[in-house]
């Protein structure tokens, strides 16, 4: 009995230093992207997916459990009260984008640390999950030309960091049929922004300059639900809800209104002076109100089909007391998932968890009357791994390809095309388990 709680004391240390390590990596690194739409907002928005959920078009709301394994839903904290075994997923994700502005076109390659999750039974009933993702990223440099009465005028714009979700969630069985749940996530990161003017064919000019940085952190919560029941003696349909609160999280900005020369080589000086300044001025970040609702039907082992519908109320949306100038947003995915045979001894391939999704989102941005949507299709398979302490843990590599397309080229507007990979590992184990012996 002293042997089994030494190794389940270590495996915890074990979890406890990898958290501790990946909350600092998250807390300092930067995240990148290369996205001039991520200028908008919060920037891009990540969403709460793990590999396994974005290979099926990113279908979640009404997903609990796929083929007997365990797997993590952040999306609806209702679904922890499904899992069975401890569960832990750590995993990255890698894009490739693709850039268009009329004849011109930049190609770019980003890659980053992508989750770390971990859940384990408190009781027969329910369960709990603590983790970190990424919120939003920002990443973005471009330039306008305009004229200005006679004078050819650069409105340069760049913008670098994001912000990250650290949670905490529980989720509890009603009854036979219906589960319920909340996460409380600390929301927290840099957003960095800058707007400068020059003019290039007048080297005497002075520029101007305005940078603003917000360092964010604070309170929000998510909730959901789930009832689902039988058709039949194999299918099962899941109804799903879940949503998150329309918080503030708290910010510290500083703002600078400099300018600045520019030397004979074209490299930028130290500012001559500085207009005006906020240093460490207290404000906040208005949360959108959102809305996510879904339906699932599986047949446990073999195979499971879904579909999402989400809005969320951008509109609202407020950085330091400025309202965004944001719209509304709403999207639907569909997608499933097939395992041929998940008991199969001699053919491993009939164990695969084959994936597949399509999904669609009317975004939060409108430029020159334009909508900004975004459509995209997934495709993605879970690779089982041999078990292990005498079949009692199990393993699975979970991989995922996105292809979509963000934009279009009418207005003078840019077309992003990108291929998004991600990358999981899944660990389902026993390390809980109460032994009646010593």
């Amino acid at each position: 009995m002293k042997l089994l709680q030494i190794k389940m004391y270590r495996r915890i240390n074990y979890i406890a230093a990898i958290l501790v390590l990946v909350c600092g990596l998250g807390a300092h690194a930067q995240v990148t992207t290369s996205s001039p739409y991520s200028r908008y907002g919060l920037g891009n928005i990540k969403g709460s997916l793990l590999p396994q959920l974005r290979a099926m078009g990113g279908i979640s709301t009404a997903v609990n459990k796929v083929s007997g394994f365990n797997y993590i839903n952040m999306q609806n904290p209702s679904s922890y009260a499904g899992i069975t075994l401890t569960t832990i997923d750590i995993g990255m994700n890698a894009s490739l984008t693709n850039l268009q502005k009329g004849s011109l076109s930049e190609n770019s390659f980003n890659s980053t640390f992508s989750h770390l999750a971990f859940a384990t039974p408190v009781s027969r009933h329910s369960a709990i999950s603590f983790g970190i993702l990424p919120y939003s990223d920002l990443g973005y440099s471009y330039r306008n030309r305009t004229k200005v009465d006679t004078s050819t005028v650069d409105q340069i714009y760049e913008g670098e960091g994001g912000l990250s979700k650290a949670y905490f969630g529980y989720g509890h069985r009603i009854g036979d049929h219906f589960r319920i749940g909340a996460n409380i996530e600390y929301i927290f990161g840099n957003l960095q922004t800058t707007r400068a003017t020059e003019y290039p064919y007048d080297a005497t000019s002075v520029y101007a300059k305005l940078q603003n940085k917000n360092s964010v952190g604070g309170i929000n919560y998510s909730y959901g639900l789930q009832y689902d029941f039988n058709v039949g003696k194999k299918t099962l349909v899941t109804l799903g809800y879940s949503g998150s609160y329309k918080g503030k999280i708290n910010t510290t900005q500083n703002f600078y209104a400099t300018r600045y020369l520019r030397d004979a080589s074209g490299n930028e000086q130290t500012a001559i002076d500085t207009l005006s300044s906020v240093d460490k001025g207290s404000s906040n970040i208005t949360l959108p109100l959102t809305h996510n609702f879904g339906i699932s039907i599986q047949q446990n082992d073999k195979w499971m089909v879904g579909a999402d519908f989400r809005m969320s109320k951008w509109s609202a949306t407020s950085i330091n007391g400025t309202n965004q100038g944001l719209q509304n947003s709403w999207g639907a995915s569909l997608g499933g998932q097939f395992t041929p045979d998940a008991y199969s001894y001699n053919n491993y391939m009939k164990r695969v968890d084959y994936r597949l999704g399509v999904s669609y989102d009317k975004t939060y941005i409108q430029i020159n009357n334009q909508d900004i949507k975004q459509m995209g299709a997934s495709l993605g398979f879970g690779f089982p791994l041999p078990s292990a302490n005498g079949g009692t843990a199990f393993y699975k590599i979970n991989f995922t390809t996105e292809v979509g397309q963000r934009g279009t080229l009418n207005n003078n507007l840019v077309k992003e095309q990108y291929i998004n990979f991600h990358l999981g590992f899944t660990l389902n184990d026993t390390w809980f388990r109460r032994y009646r012996v010593d």
